[in-house]
């Protein structure tokens, strides 16, 4: 984050109070991640003791978004911090939540993990499993953008959403089509929607991430705007094509 001149204040306890923050948010990140890593494990290989593993760690998560939330809330009290270190110390705060919120959605398909598919039901969890490695895969991209700030990587995760939105739809097909051609399917197929849904979700929370890294970096609000006004937003961070 040395876009932000963390290192720009006279107080050295100051910057090492921000540092100490920003290295506890990436910290929480790379836990988060395991957790979603060993979650579609769980899933797909029908571990009930990994997802146990998951379930009992999730107090961990939470515990870090308490203790970063605390050391938040003690710099403002201090250190009042105006213009970019403001931002910064909001952007962790929300994105802490977001984080811990990821977690949960782990903890969810764990638990529903343990009511295991049958052997008939493999197509259905490949589907699932590709569907948990994309949002991996925008969990890990998304944490290395908060390290680096780096806005053009930040638009593309941002973007890959969509594509999520679509496998998710993809995998609702198809669930559906397994319970219009056996009802007998009907409780897998909801524990399938479950999983599926909770996975989707993580993309929703990876996007909100996006947006407080725009903030972070551009002072502007991401949220909430839809359609051609974020394309144009979004355009106007994009940096200009390299000829």
């Amino acid at each position: 984050m040395d876009n932000l001149n963390i290192n720009k204040h006279i107080s050295a306890q100051y910057n090492a109070e921000l540092e100490s923050v920003r290295n506890q948010v990436l910290t929480m990140g790379g836990l988060v991640e395991k957790q979603l890593v060993d979650a579609i494990k769980a899933m797909n290989k029908g571990d009930a003791e990994l997802a146990q593993t998951v379930i009992d760690n999730d107090q961990k998560v939470n515990a870090m978004e308490v203790s970063i939330d605390e050391a938040c809330t003690q710099i403002i009290a201090k250190r009042q911090p105006t213009a970019s270190d403001l931002r910064l110390i909001i952007a962790i705060i929300r994105t802490v939540s977001e984080l811990e919120r990821i977690g949960d959605e782990a903890d969810k398909i764990c638990r529903t993990a343990l009511e295991k598919f049958s052997n008939q039901h493999q197509t259905l969890l490949v589907s699932l499993e590709s569907l948990g490695h994309h949002t991996i895969q925008m969990l890990h991209d998304v944490l290395d953008v908060l390290a680096r700030l780096d806005l053009e990587q930040g638009i593309q995760v941002y973007r890959e959403d969509k594509k999520v939105d679509r496998e998710y739809e993809g995998v609702v097909r198809q669930l559906m089509t397994y319970m219009m051609e056996d009802p007998r399917t009907i409780p897998n197929v909801m524990t399938g929607m479950f999983c599926a849904r909770a996975i989707e979700r993580i993309g929703d929370r990876v996007q909100n991430i996006c947006e407080f890294v725009f903030y972070l970096v551009k002072g502007k609000d991401f949220r909430h705007v839809d359609g051609e006004s974020l394309e144009k937003l979004l355009s106007d961070v994009t940096p200009p094509a390299k000829k």
